[in-house]
């Protein structure tokens, strides 16, 4: 169902070991959406995937755990739905300039 609400413009589909199955991959080549998907360990064809690409996926799981430092996203206390993405984007915003910025200016300090 998400896989249908994905917008035109998307580029690769990044996913882990998790989504390897044919359904998924068969949607995703409908839409001339490059899958990135590690083949499970008990497939018999193991279809590739860019690894490097695959590696960047990581800095999206890392930032989750950054917005569970911001009550107010981690408990999800707005009820509008854009009243909630503008509290991820200023959360984004700021854990950004903190990571590029400040702690950039510290470490040059020593």
């Amino acid at each position: 169902m998400l896989l249908a609400d994905l917008p035109s413009e998307t580029k690769e589909g990044i996913g882990d070991k998790g989504y390897d199955s044919n359904i998924i991959r068969h949607s995703l080549t409908e839409r001339n959406i490059p899958a990135c998907i590690p083949p499970k360990k008990n497939r018999k064809s193991k279809p590739p995937y860019d690894w490097l690409l695959y590696k960047k996926r990581h800095l999206i799981e890392n930032m989750f755990p950054k917005f569970k430092d911001w009550r107010r996203v981690a408990t999800r206390y707005d009820r509008c739905a854009h009243i909630f993405m503008s509290a991820i984007h200023i959360a984004a915003t700021v854990i950004f300039y903190f990571k590029k910025y400040v702690l950039s200016l510290a470490c040059k300090a020593r």
